[in-house]
Parts: structure tokens; sequence; C-alpha cells
């Protein structure tokens, strides 16, 4: 791993840790607790640095920004006892904020924090509240959805279904829904038998989500096997979703509960000398941000600080660098790549360019450091689908202007976006490392 990259993730981490350690100082105790922000808030000193860095406040004038939203409007609201606005729903959750402080105001927790409190009033049948508890509850429908993957995705590619979702929940008609793979990952990792490697001292555990294991088990697959063939045992226990698409909709409880199962789960495989692995910087991003600035369950520190993106762990225990130079592929190909903003969070945009630079046979390309506008669910709600293409238009100019006609980035719903805006093909770096070091 490059010293720069090493510098960046400690940088972020120390900020972090800082930033929650301030913002919760005077934070009661167990489940009663109610976020006390305004030490955050105060070190906030309206340089305006989160609003420039804002790809929505960019192309939403009604958008008042990160500042508005995050320490302007918790002081409003302690002092003078006020609703929250009902902007706070047309933050994108990009977190883009969070790195463009230069004071460290916990901009995000602030956010989502907000964000809770003003679903929480709102009417449970209105239309926004049923399609936004959809769309951040994928995981349950994909559940269902994945048990007949041919069905279902003729029934959600019919332009009817698009149509009567666009009409009657608001979720546009512009996307195509994602295709569920006929077999899971889960299934597929059960069918072989599990990992096929047995370590005492070199044990992983792989927190996939919910689109690696429904609609792209060939990422996870590939996980596996790469971190198999450094000698790794791969575990994959049971697991709900991050909550990243909970968080971004305020969907709390929700993101609450399947936090809660997912650190008792895993801090089981901690203690039993596992790291926590993730292929979705957003996954990760939630695991070692989101969880220990939101929630207080035991044992939610020891896995944030045991959780790492899956190349970023590959590049800190092995030498992946010098496995990668050693490899040339048979057929050559030049590829367009796009850090997601959550991997821009945790200092990891760098890693891909420099890993893949170093391998024979391949070109790459970054496409500069927009956001690629979809922002998990944000860009499948249609009154924001336009806001979304807007967002990510730079991204889409870049990737034409590049030699590669293959997109690569670690986060789903950046690929999604990539391939509709392009119509290029999209692949995961950790596909590309399995074809060289596999």
């Amino acid at each position: 791993m490059s010293n720069d990259q090493n510098t960046d993730r400690d940088r972020l981490s120390n900020e972090r840790t800082s930033e929650v350690a301030t913002a919760e100082a005077t934070v009661p105790p167990s489940d009663e607790r109610t976020t006390d922000l305004r030490p955050g808030a105060d070190n906030c000193y309206k340089c305006t640095a989160c609003d420039t860095s804002c790809p929505v406040a960019a192309v939403d004038d009604e958008f008042p920004g990160p500042k508005f939203q995050g320490p302007e409007q918790w002081r409003l609201k302690r002092s003078e006892d006020t609703d929250i606005d009902e902007s706070i729903m047309s933050c994108s959750n990009c977190m883009r904020c969070d790195s463009a402080c230069p004071s460290g105001v916990p901009l995000s927790q602030m956010h989502n924090t907000a964000r809770g409190e003003y679903v929480e009033g709102m009417s449970k049948l209105s239309r926004e509240y049923v399609r936004n508890r959809i769309l951040a509850n994928y995981g349950r429908l994909a559940r269902i959805g994945s048990r007949v993957p041919r069905l279902t995705n003729f029934v959600m590619g019919n332009r009817v279904t698009k149509w009567l979702n666009e009409r009657l929940l608001g979720i546009t008609s512009e996307r195509e829904f994602p295709a569920f793979a006929t077999q899971t990952f889960r299934e597929w990792y059960d069918d072989r038998g599990g990992s096929k490697i047995e370590s005492e001292d070199r044990r992983v555990a792989y927190f996939h989500g919910d689109y690696s294991n429904f609609n792209t088990p060939e990422v996870a697959k590939a996980l596996v096997r790469v971190f198999e063939s450094f000698g790794y045992e791969v575990a994959v226990p049971e697991q709900r979703c991050s909550g990243t698409p909970m968080f971004a909709n305020g969907m709390l409880e929700d993101a609450r509960r399947a936090a809660k199962f997912n650190v008792e789960t895993f801090s089981e495989l901690v203690d039993e000398g596992y790291d926590i692995i993730c292929s979705c910087t957003s996954c990760s991003m939630a695991l070692r941000q989101e969880y220990p600035e939101l929630f207080d369950f035991e044992d939610t520190e020891q896995v944030a600080t045991h959780t790492y993106e899956a190349i970023e762990y590959l590049r800190l225990h092995e030498d992946l660098d010098e496995a990668i130079g050693e490899t040339e592929l048979e057929d050559e190909s030049a590829l367009a790549y796009h850090a997601p903003c959550h991997a821009r969070n945790q200092g990891l945009h760098r890693q891909a360019l420099e890993l893949f630079r170093e391998l024979d046979g391949v070109t790459i390309e970054d496409v500069g450091d927009s956001c690629s506008g979809i922002s998990g669910t944000y860009g499948w709600k249609e009154e924001k689908y336009d806001y979304s293409m807007e967002i990510g238009e730079e991204m889409f100019d870049h990737m034409r202007d590049a030699d590669g006609t293959t997109g690569l980035t670690e986060c789903p719903t950046c690929a999604m976006q990539m391939e509709h805006g392009t119509g290029y093909e999209i692949d995961h770096p950790l596909e590309l490392i399995e074809k060289a070091v596999v």
C-alpha cells in the first residue's frame, strides 16, 4: 500500500474519531441517548466549503446545502425548537461535505440524525414515505424476487410495471431495474461447501451486502477466489443490509435493527480472529463510520475497528502490487475508473489507479473527482432523476473522452449510473484482480 494512501486513511480515521468524540461529549448512555451535536455545530465558522463541495446544491436551487442542513439547522432547532426543514430529504448522503469541512464538523452525522427525526413526523401512508421505505429496504424485496429471478426480471423490466412504479410510487421509469442473478452468491457459496481454505491466523469475514448477493454475485465470487488465492479462510455469516439506503432515507429504526444484527454477528467472528472485509465502499463506510456515529450497541467500535474495504485489506497485508506487477493480461483493456464518494471519504480513491497502472495489458484513466449523481436511492426517485443525471454529466463526459469503453468502480449504484449514462460495460476492480492473480 502506498504511503500516501496509508496517510490518507490514518488522517481521515483520526479526524472522524475526533469529530465523533467532540460531537458526543455530552451524550447520555444506552438507548435513552439523544445525540447532542451542538459542540460540533459550534465548530462551524461558515466558510461554506461544504456547500461548495455538495453536488446536489450545485444543481438544485431549492436545496440550501450542507451548512444549513447541519450546524445552522441544529442551532435553530436547539434555540427555537423549530421543526426540521423538509429539504433535508434532498440530501443524497454522498458525505462529500465531511471531507470538505476544514474544522471537523460532523455534517453527515447531523444530516442522518435530522433526516431520521423528520421522517418520524411523516405520514406513514404518504406516497413519499412508502416509496422511500421500499427503496431503503431493497434487501427484503430482493429475498422474494430472487426466488423466481427470471419472472421477477421480466415483470420489473416491463414498461407497464415501470410506468406504474412511477405513477403510484414516484420511482423513476427512466432506469432499468437491476436484474436478479439466477443463483445468489450465498447459494453458490453453500453449494461449493463454504471456504476452500482453513486457516488459524489468516481469516476474514465477508460482508457482501444485498446487491452482491442478489444481483452481482460475480463480484462476491471474485472476492472469495482472490482472498483464497492468498491463503485466507473466507467466512460468510448471516447478515442484514449495511443500512446505507436506510440512512439516506431517514429510516433509522430500520437501520438500527439491521446494524444491531450485523454488529452482534460480526463481533463474534472478530473475537475468533477474523477481520471484516467489504467489496462495496458504502458498506465499509457504514460499518466503520456511521455505526459508531449513530448507534451505541456493545462491540460497535470493535466491529468498526476491524472493518476494511477488500482491496485496501490486501494492500495492507499482502504485496498485492507486486502480484499484479508480475502479471500480464492476454486481452488488453482500457478502463475508465470512477472513485465513489464513499471511497474518497475513506481515503481509498487512488488505490485502483495505483494498483492497475502496474498491470501489463491494462490502461486505466481517472474520469474525474465528481459524484456519479445516483447516490444510492437518490437517483431512483422520480423528482430527483434529472438532478442525478445533471450531477453525473461531468463523469459521463470524462468517460466518453477516455480511451476505454469499459468502466471500473467499487460501488454498485455508481456502476448503474455509469452504464446508464454511457452504455459502457462496468466492472468491479476485484473482477480484474481475479483475472490477474487467480
